[in-house]
C-alpha cells in the first residue's frame, strides 16, 4: 500500500493528466471536500470541483513547492497552480489570463484512500488575476 505523501502526489498528478477515473479510486466512500465555497459531500463532488477547474484552465499544471507528513494518515502540501483561463469558471467568461494561484491542500488517508480533503487559496488574488475585481489599494 502506497504511504500517504505518495497518494497525495498521485492525486495532483492524475488531475493533471485527467485521470478523473483514477482521481475517483483514490477517493474513500466517505470522501469529503472543504474548499472556498465550504464543505461538499461526496467523490462526485471532489471531482467536479476537478472538472472545474481543468475545463476553466486546460492547462492547468501544478508544481509541489513543499510537501509535510506530520503521521502517516495526513499530509499538506503547498503548492503552485499555474493556467490560462479558457473556458468559464463560476460565471466567469474565459479571459485568456494566465494565473499563478499558491495554496496549500491537506489530505487524511484511511485504508489507502483520501477520505477527507482541505484545500486553501486565495480567492481574492485569483480574482485579481482574471480581471474579475482590481486589487486592493489600486
Amino acid at each position: 500500500m502506497a504511504d500517504v505523501a505518495s497518494i497525495h502526489r498521485e492525486m495532483f498528478d492524475v488531475v493533471q493528466h485527467r485521470d478523473l477515473t483514477r482521481l475517483r479510486d483514490l477517493y474513500h466512500s466517505e470522501y469529503t471536500y472543504r474548499g472556498p465555497d465550504g464543505e461538499q459531500g461526496d467523490t462526485e463532488a471532489g471531482v467536479a470541483v476537478a472538472e472545474a477547474y481543468l475545463s476553466a484552465f486546460p492547462d492547468l499544471a501544478f508544481t509541489v513547492e513543499h510537501q509535510f507528513t506530520p503521521d502517516e494518515t495526513t499530509s499538506v502540501i503547498e503548492l503552485t497552480a499555474r493556467g490560462t483561463h479558457q473556458g468559464e469558471l463560476e460565471g466567469i467568461a474565459p479571459t485568456g489570463r494566465a494565473i499563478e494561484l499558491v495554496g496549500c491542500n491537506v489530505i487524511e488517508v484511511v485504508d489507502g484512500k483520501i477520505r477527507r480533503e482541505r484545500e486553501y487559496f486565495d480567492s481574492m488574488s485569483l480574482m485579481v488575476q482574471l480581471g474579475v475585481i482590481e486589487a486592493p489599494g489600486t
